[in-house]
């Protein structure tokens, strides 16, 4: 037992070092420019205790952002009041800003944007499982509101949160609110 609590160490310390090492050569050189090589080199570990845990540097990515943006999503789940949400949200993006500043300069922007389409279709996947709508409805009007959702947060990160964080709150949910209702309430043109 000792000894697999141990090994679980050993693999927790040598990702943390594999991730620090990552985002220090982020800091100069582009995602593609970097190899597993220097990353393995800067963290001070083997090239098996890399692929270990990773096949490529995109999955160490997502081992780091997948956690993290799937614990902001259940911070803000629907049973959590509307001002703590906010403030959990805000808090997010004041720490986050920078980051996907760098995810857009590095060229890895496009594993923050799949782990946040994920957590959205799993958000939403509950929130529409008691509406009237036809599994294509859901399934579409889920990629529309996820798209939409994250180019108006990528929007207002990278350019400078000049409005409130209430103000771009609001502003999806009224999107949400509106395009629900016209699905809803204008059915299908073509009658299908």
């Amino acid at each position: 037992m000792a000894a697999t609590h141990h090994a679980q160490a050993i693999k927790r310390d040598s990702q943390t070092y594999l991730t620090t090492a990552l985002f220090q050569l982020l800091e100069t050189t582009d995602l593609k420019h970097i190899t597993v090589t220097q990353v393995v080199k800067r963290a001070g570990v083997s090239r098996m205790a890399f692929y270990r845990n990773f096949t490529t540097l995109d999955d160490l990515l997502r081992a780091y952002f997948e956690p993290a943006i799937a614990a902001r999503f259940r911070d803000v789940s629907d049973h959590v009041p509307a001002d703590q949400k906010l403030a959990t949200i805000g808090a997010f993006f004041t720490e986050f800003a920078p980051m996907l500043r760098l995810a857009t300069e590095r060229g890895f922007e496009h594993i923050i944007r799949t782990a946040f389409d994920q957590n959205m279709t799993a958000f939403y996947q509950v929130t529409l499982a008691q509406t009237a709508l036809t599994a294509a409805q859901r399934t579409y009007w889920t990629r529309f509101m996820s798209a939409g959702v994250y180019a108006i947060w990528r929007e207002w990160l990278l350019g400078g949160q000049r409005e409130s964080l209430t103000t771009i709150h609001d502003l999806i949910g009224t999107f949400q609110t509106a395009t629900m209702r016209a699905l809803i309430g204008g059915g299908n043109s073509r009658g299908d």
